[in-house]
């Protein structure tokens, strides 16, 4: 059975990503209209009665906006940690929302999504892979810095989908505030073409045949600059960029033979719990803001720092 894997529409305006098989199929995130993800879905071929649920990564409004009508139209149930929930605050139909806790596997029909917590200012933000027939897909976006959960799961997919937010040029250039910056490349923001580079060059698996370049800022990269970056070291692996304005075309994974690969690979538990600390930021970089210790490897539980500065977390997502 193949996996059939787009971008909806990845970056500060709403991202949305589809994964799914000829039975079922899950959104990781809907930060689009109803409308909207709708017809693109329909562009592309896909029917949302293929969908099963969405799964929330974190709460600011680019990830989650179109989830409140399209979970109770579709009536499709929402996975969500307590605390995304608590910090998004908005009333869910209690009925269709469900909790999920890093590394305790979710099935739907023959998807296997592990969710693994990640640095992002957000109340308690996490990733996904997404297990079927032996093929591994990530979703990594909204990510501030590497850690040893992230190596651990790149090392395993088949295909990912990967932040490459700004040029760290650029933004160092460009005409956002100080504090802005600060915040989108403190540790705890997003991750930058160099450092996503970095992951690829240093942590891909010889049989990644698939990388989406996602959550590019619109003021702080160029899709071309990211694009011929990572063309530049992908060897096999075809490098596709997530557009902020539309949905990229639907790519499919051929599955392995049932019996050949295990039904719950032993990546999906914890790595060992050794911290992996972001790249050294630039000189400029360093001189408007000091660096901060290393982190430690974002924990499974428990509440995440506040950043002094930043605007509410409303807002956040229109600023990238």
């Amino acid at each position: 059975m193949a996996l059939y894997i787009t971008s909806l529409n990845s970056g500060s305006n709403g991202n949305c990503y589809y994964i799914g098989n000829d039975s079922e199929a899950i959104l990781v995130d809907a930060g689009l209209s109803c409308r909207e993800t709708e017809k693109r879905m329909t562009r592309l071929g896909l029917s949302m009665e293929k969908v099963r649920a969405i799964f929330v990564s974190h709460e600011h409004t680019d990830h989650i906006k179109g989830i409140p009508v399209i979970a109770t139209k579709h009536r499709l149930p929402v996975y969500i940690t307590t605390g995304t929930l608590q910090g998004w605050g908005v009333s869910l139909d209690q009925q269709l929302v469900t909790s999920f806790k890093a590394y305790e596997p979710v099935q739907i029909g023959a998807l296997t999504i592990t969710a693994f917590p990640k640095f992002h200012d957000a109340a308690d933000p996490h990733s996904f892979t997404i297990f079927s027939e032996g093929l591994t897909i990530g979703v990594f976006t909204d990510i501030g810095a590497p850690c040893e959960h992230l190596v651990h799961h790149f090392r395993h997919c088949h295909a990912a989908f990967l932040e490459a937010n700004y040029d760290e040029e650029m933004l160092d250039k460009g005409s956002y505030p100080i504090y802005l910056k600060n915040r989108i490349r403190n540790g705890e923001g997003h991750l930058s073409n160099r450092q996503a580079l970095e992951l690829f060059k240093t942590h891909r698996p010889a049989f990644l045949s698939h990388l989406f370049l996602s959550h590019l800022s619109q003021n702080n990269n160029d899709p071309d600059l990211a694009r011929e970056l990572f063309n530049a070291e992908a060897g096999a692996t075809r490098i596709i960029v997530a557009s902020r304005y539309e949905e990229t075309a639907v790519y499919t994974l051929e599955g392995f033979p049932a019996g050949t690969f295990p039904e719950q690979p032993a990546y999906m538990q914890p790595p060992p719990v050794q911290a992996v600390p972001p790249p050294p930021q630039p000189a400029k970089a360093r001189s408007v803001a000091p660096a901060a210790p290393p982190p430690k490897s974002p924990a499974t539980k428990g509440s995440r720092k506040k950043i002094t500065g930043s605007p509410p977390a409303s807002t956040q997502a229109s600023l990238f």
